[in-house]
């Protein structure tokens, strides 16, 4: 199973699990997630491009593949998602790289290189 493939299945079945507790905190916090992702003043793409940036500023591995895979999705080519991570680097310094390196691996992965 491929890295993008088990992020994606562990995911599922994690949220599936949360959500079946049937917790209204938990199910609000997720909506607002959703929306605040939503098309709005900002398209989209902008959005994922920023949450890949804070995601990988404060070095979370699982919000990074969360977004690169959004990133994917909306259709950031090499050339965007590579801004993206200078600015990460340079926002937030040399304790980036190792979770830039996994972004590199997982975004080639999702480009099938």
């Amino acid at each position: 199973m491929s890295k993008v493939e088990a992020f994606n299945s562990y995911r599922t079945r994690m949220n599936a699990r949360i959500m079946a507790e049937d917790n209204r905190f938990i199910k609000r916090f997720y909506n607002l997630d959703t929306n605040a992702y939503a098309e709005g003043a900002l398209p989209v793409k902008t959005k994922e491009l920023l949450g890949l940036v804070a995601s990988m500023v404060l070095r979370c591995d699982d919000c990074i593949q969360y977004h690169l895979g959004k990133c994917h999705d909306e259709g950031v080519t090499d050339k965007e998602v590579w801004e993206v991570f200078e600015i990460a680097n340079l926002v937030g310094g040399s304790i980036v790289i190792p979770h830039f390196r996994r972004a590199v691996e997982y975004w080639d992965e999702l480009n099938g290189k």
